[in-house]
């Protein structure tokens, strides 16, 4: 059942690798979703409400207003992800400290060879290169990237160190569109199943009608990995350790829901929300910058 599951998981990445031909047709589609929503929700449905006068109108106002700050959100997310470089290994990085000998001097290349056996440092042979604590290697885009989650087709992008964050706030602004769209968009769904007249032309109709699928599909999908995301914030793990570790009751890198939430977050609450980190976070928080992660000292030797 073991081997099952970890062939299953491997197949998964191996379908994720196949689809690296798409390239930029995933953001003509996203911006597509988009348009096709933008259309069903202010230009067919509550953009004419406004006209209406009376309770109507104001409910039209809010749901366009609501509408209309979500998506700014969420597009600014979506782009931020996609053209945020995730995090790649400096040149001629090397590893500060030997964690297995407990030395404070920086190792050096003539180590190296003699060590790649030892489990605390790590090599990439498809890059010929040294791997910082937490640094896995993309197949797709065919480097090494600083604390990578995944490989995400629908950003044409790997997430990572740099960009995670922007990641999650994708998830949580296209949730809030997408169901706030399904919700707007229910009564006027729920009368393609009556026997009254419905107004508009056939292709209005239509776009109404595929808008509410599409969006309910969507919040449905991103909800739970929305959720999976949160519990992985809380552990201070990624996809690809969470997988890896999975036999591991504890994690080294597991300081505290606060403290993790900071790792990805920042410290400072006014820039929580927004896709973008204050200077001073940048500065006092090195794991944003993905090379460097406190970690807990009693399971220092576990692997990086």
């Amino acid at each position: 059942m073991h081997r099952s599951g970890a062939v299953m998981a491997w197949n998964v990445f191996k379908f994720c690798t196949a689809l690296r031909g798409l390239g930029s047709i995933m953001i003509l589609l996203v911006l597509g979703v988009v348009g096709v929503t933008y259309y069903a929700v202010v230009i067919n449905n509550y953009g004419p409400g406004l006209d209406a006068g009376g309770p109507e109108a104001l409910l039209a106002f809010a749901v366009l207003i609501l509408f209309h700050c979500l998506l700014v959100m969420l597009l600014w997310s979506y782009f931020s992800v996609v053209f945020t470089e995730p995090g790649s290994v400096p040149p001629n990085w090397r590893q500060k400290v030997d964690e297995e000998r407990g030395d404070t001097d920086p190792l050096t290349a003539a180590e190296f060879p003699a060590d790649l056996d030892n489990r605390r440092i790590r090599f990439c042979r498809k890059c010929n290169q040294l791997k910082p604590p937490r640094c896995h290697h993309c197949s797709v885009c065919g480097r090494c990237v600083l604390k990578m989650d995944h490989h995400c087709v629908w950003v044409v992008n790997c997430v990572g160190a740099l960009n995670y964050k922007y990641f999650l706030l994708f998830l949580f602004y296209t949730f809030l569109e997408t169901s706030l769209v399904t919700l707007s968009l229910l009564p006027h769904f729920i009368v393609f199943f009556t026997d009254d007249d419905i107004p508009g032309t056939p292709g209005t109709l239509a776009t109404t009608f595929l808008a509410f699928v599409l969006n309910l599909a969507f919040s449905l999908s991103v909800l739970g990995f929305l959720i999976m995301h949160i519990s992985l914030v809380a552990a201070n793990t990624t996809t690809i350790e969470a997988y890896e570790k999975k036999t591991t009751p504890k994690w080294r890198y597991d300081l505290g829901r606060k403290r993790n939430f900071e790792q990805v977050f920042g410290m400072d609450k006014r820039y929580w929300f927004i896709p973008t980190y204050s200077e001073e976070d940048l500065r006092r928080i090195p794991a944003l910058q993905g090379l460097d992660y406190p970690s807990k000292p009693d399971l220092d030797a576990q692997e990086l």
